[in-house]
């Protein structure tokens, strides 16, 4: 899979120049980025600043933490209910 080509940062600053009255048009050909790529960014970072992007990321990785945890946690007691409901 190809490594991200634009970090939060640089993402924020092309939606602004967007939010600063340039076209949508105008921007992605400027950026060399497609339609599609910028309207999920928008719709994704638009409206936020870096500060909020760096915490959305931060919590986005917590939360898959939490996700891998739990499922082990599952996994654990699916493997003990078989342990302990076969009959000896």
């Amino acid at each position: 899979m190809k490594g991200k080509r634009y970090t939060e940062e640089q993402i924020i600053g092309i939606l602004k120049e967007h939010e600063a009255g340039i076209s949508a048009q105008e921007v992605v050909r400027k950026h060399g980025i497609a339609n599609g790529t910028f309207y999920r960014w928008k719709s994704k970072y638009g409206g936020m600043e870096v500060s909020e992007a760096k915490r959305l990321r931060e919590l986005e990785a917590e939360n898959a933490k939490l996700k891998r945890l739990l499922a082990d946690t599952m996994l654990e007691k699916t493997a003990l209910e078989d342990v302990l409901g076969k009959k000896w």
